[in-house]
This record gives C-alpha cells, structure tokens and sequence, in this order.
C-alpha cells in the first residue's frame, strides 16, 4: 500500500521521511476497498505474518491484542489536543501508509489448576466433535494431567515393598473386631385378661339394668362402684365395691357396702375401713349393710383415741376386748332396726369386716376384727397367705366367759382372769343378779362368733380384705389369686383405675358383689 500519488517507498526512503520535517502528511487515502479488513490484513503482514497475530481484534481501543483506530477518531484526538496533522512525524512504529499500529505482548499463560487428589472429578460430558486446529504461540502446552479425566489419578503411587507379605492363613481368626450384636427386641407387654378359667362367665362385664327407685326414697340407692384410696405413714391404701354380674344383669341394688373414714390428725390419726354384705335374697339387703358400716364407724371414731393409742402401744388384749363390744352394740342396733321394721333380725343383718391402720410412721400393726364370711389375705413373697382367724364351733364356746363385758379386774386377780392370748375375762362371779324375764319364745341362735387378728406388716406386703363375693373365687380357683400375685409381685400399688380392673377380674361361676381393700406396705 502506498501513499496518494507517491511510488513505494523503500526502506531507506522510509526512514529519511521519518526525520525529514518539511514532509507532508497527506493522510491515508480515501479509496472505496479501503475497509477495516484490509487495514488488518496490512498490519497483520507488516507484523510477520497472520499465524502470530491472536484471534481476538478489538476495533476502536487498544484493549487487547491489536487496535486499530479510526482516521476520524485520530483527527478528532490531535485536534483537541492542539497537535495538527502536519507537526508531527510518523513514528517508526507506524506503517507506511500513516496508520498507527499498537502490537500488545502475548499474555504469559495461565499454570493449570492443581486438581484436588481427594474429591475425584464428575464424569464429563462428551462434547461435540470439533474441527483441530493449529495451536497459536501464546498458548501454553498441553497439560501433563486433565483434570476432567476421571481415570487420572495425581497421586504418585507408592514405592513397592521389597519384603514380600506372607501368606494369610484362611482359618485364622478376622483382627477386626466382631460387630456388637444388635440389642434385643423389647418384649410385647402382655395382654391383660378380663377373667381366668377355660371359658368366659355367663353375664356381661358391664351394668345392663338400674335397681328400680322410689321417689320418696332417693337417698336408698346404692351407686354400682364405689372408689377410693389413700396414703398414710409408710402405706398405701386402695379400695373398690363394685356391683356382681349377677345384680347387674337383673337390676337388683349392690348388696356390699363401704367405708373408709379417718379420725383425728396427725401420727395419732387412726383410718377405718368397713366391708359389710347384706343377708342374701333378702329386701333391703344393701340398707342393712349400709346401716352395719355407718354405725360401726360412729362407735370407733367415739373411741378413736384411745383405740389409737393401744395400737401403737400393743395392747392387744385391750385392742380385742374393746373392739369386740363395739362390734356387739352394732349387732344390738341391727337388731333393733329389724323389729322397727317388723321383720326378724336374720333377715335385716349383714355380714362385717372392718381394719384399723395407724397413721403413724413408725407404728407397723394392723388390726382386722369383724363378724361372718370373708376373707383376710396377705401377699409376701410372692404367694398368698390365707389369715382368716379361726373360730371354734358353736357348741364350744357355751358356756364360756363373754369377752369385753363387766369389770376390769386388777392386781393379782387380773393375772388369773388372763387367757394366754392377753384377752381379760371380764365376768364377776361374785355379783349375783336378778333373774332375767322370762322368755316363752324360742331364744334365738347365737351370732357367728367374733374374729380378731393384729399382725406386724413387712415390707413388701399386700394385705387383702375382702367380702364373700371375691374371697370365696380366691379360694375356689387358684388361677385368679396366681393372675393377682403377677399383677401386684412388684410391690408397688396399683392406680386406682388398675385396682379397679384388677379386682373385677372375673371368674365362671361366680357373680356375687365384689368389695376388696389392700394395703400396700412401702
């Protein structure tokens, strides 16, 4: 390319026109195949040649590798610069042609990134086949390791062991510890059964029928399941009556009563727990037994502290002798009641068992009295314990001393009026008195005789009071006393929900009310 109206210049010429101030600069000429492309074409074979000039063309700066600038923008710099074309000479950089050519040194290549040893690469994708091409100077040699290789490893392998390993032999034992064992599956809780025996009572579990009620008479009915419990001293209280299948089924009146009551405060405090069944097929069973615990419980809480004291202090004889006429002047208002109701006094009697417990901590005496059938209980050590006191037939005790009535004797003459159990004989022989009225009527049967029974408690005990209705199953069938030692062999007492379903255990044969107190010893 030359200048307008100029021949070629030479090497020589150039450089004497380089220094050579009367030059004109006439400019490049405007010729219409004068386009950017060839201006890049003329610097790129002024330069040596096309294989070393980079790819990356910039048009306008001189950012990267080459810039070209337009005539337009140089004339619009020298102008504000206060330089115009002619007072400058073209550099030795710039072409002939009077364009200025800026030649930008390779970048100095990148190191290739250090690939990390311990988080092998993700597989690549494969990308689409490209067409080679020659590398340019200015990029650096290929890497000695791909990264994105997944099968290069850029950890060196280790040196091989000149001592050979020897041989391993197949039986011995593994060095590796044995995996623990995983820990056992915890046993299913056993199902709790609603009866014991090879088939299911005759009745439903449930109540059915209401006892029938008289408007004039509401305060005579009796709920279907009484509830209570409580905690004194080193005990633990629970006690329930709940109507037999049997009442259930027909709508007839719980005939068990019970009453737990508590006299006085404090270590001197004495609780009361009465169970009394009312006379079987009888009317009005269950007022008869509600009658028998109410007035049973007046007479011990008028006496409350001093039967307290005996207990605490052991008094035994004392404790039988004093209980036993409480327990007659009950009978005596039972009777009572009967002829006021113009019925006979068989009909309008209950049986009754009560126990006394003191709220001292330190006092462990339990005391149980009471007249007709039930049953007295104790669970230690697993197994029941039958303590029903026992009595001696009717026709052994005619004739003998009453016990708890007269004169307390002293001195010397108290020491033979003494049976070895501590109890006093209380009659005077040497009062006479007035003949009794004469009776024409045939004297009534004698009361079933008076139990009593005071026992020193261990801890870990159960004792077990109970009306007909659930002493007679414990005794008649082994499975249901075995099935109550399982659910009370740890010791601990039951809620009073559970005491409940426990003693509603159900057995065929037996569907009378059930009423049952246990003491749970701490």
């Amino acid at each position: 390319m030359s200048q307008q109206g100029d021949r070629p210049a030479t090497t020589d010429d150039w450089w004497g026109r380089l220094y050579d101030e009367s030059a004109r600069d006439t400019g490049p000429a405007g010729t219409p195949d004068d386009t950017i492309d060839d201006r890049f074409d003329s610097a790129a074979d002024t330069l040596g040649g096309g294989d070393d000039v980079p790819p990356t063309r910039t048009y306008g700066h001189a950012v990267d590798a080459i810039a070209v600038d337009d005539d337009e923008d140089d004339a619009g710099d020298d102008e504000d610069e206060g330089v115009g074309p002619a007072s400058r000479p073209p550099a030795w950089w710039e072409s002939p042609g009077g364009r200025p050519v800026t030649r930008t040194p390779a970048p100095a290549p990148e190191p290739a990134p250090a690939p990390e040893p311990s988080v092998p690469a993700p597989a690549p994708v494969a990308p689409a086949p490209l067409t080679p091409r020659p590398r340019a100077p200015w990029e650096p040699p290929p890497a000695a390791f791909d990264p994105t290789d997944p099968a290069a490893d850029p950890t060196p392998a280790p040196p091989p062991d000149p001592t050979p390993a020897a041989p391993r032999d197949p039986r011995a034992a593994d060095p590796r510890p044995p995996a623990p064992p995983p820990p056992p599956a915890a046993p299913a809780p056993a199902a709790r059964i609603s009866h014991v025996g090879d088939s299911p009572p005759t009745y439903e579990a449930e109540p059915t029928a209401l006892p029938a009620a008289d408007a004039e008479e509401l305060d005579q009915l009796v709920a279907d399941t009484v509830l209570d419990g409580a905690r004194y001293g080193t005990y633990t209280l629970r006690a329930a009556s709940l109507r037999g299948d049997s009442a259930r089924y027909r709508g007839e009146p719980r005939r068990d009563a019970l009453l737990t009551a508590r006299f006085g405060a404090g270590p001197g405090a004495l609780v009361l727990v009465a169970v009394a069944t009312g006379a079987r097929a009888t009317e009005g069973a269950h007022l008869s037994a509600a009658d028998a615990c109410r007035w049973i419980g007046g007479a011990v809480g008028r006496s409350h502290s001093r039967l307290a004291e005996d207990i605490r202090a052991g008094r035994r004889g004392d404790l039988k002798s004093g209980l036993h006429r409480l327990t007659d002047r009950t009978y005596g208002k039972l009777r009572a009641r009967a002829a006021e109701l113009g019925r006979d006094p068989e009909e309008y009697t209950a049986s009754l068992r009560c126990l006394l417990l003191s709220a001292d901590p330190d006092c462990r005496t339990r005391v149980f009295f009471g007249v007709g059938g039930g049953g007295l209980f104790r669970l230690r050590d697993g197994a029941w314990q039958d303590l029903e006191p026992l009595v001696p037939e009717p026709s052994e005790i005619r004739g003998a001393p009453v016990v708890g009535y007269g004169s307390v004797p002293t001195g010397a003459r108290a020491a033979t009026e003494q049976t070895p159990e501590g109890d006093r004989l209380t009659m005077d022989l040497e009062i006479t008195k007035a003949p009794g009225p004469l009776v024409e009527e045939p004297v009534p049967p004698p009361p079933e005789p008076f139990r009593f029974r005071a026992s020193v408690a261990r801890p870990g005990d159960t004792l077990l009071l109970t009306s007909v209705g659930l002493a007679e199953p414990l005794r008649g069938v082994p499975a249901l006393g075995g099935e109550l030692a399982a659910r009370w062999a740890d010791g601990e007492p039951p809620g009073l929900a559970t005491y409940l379903a426990d003693v509603a255990l159900r057995a065929k044969g037996y569907a009378d009310d059930r009423t049952a107190v246990g003491v749970w010893e701490a």
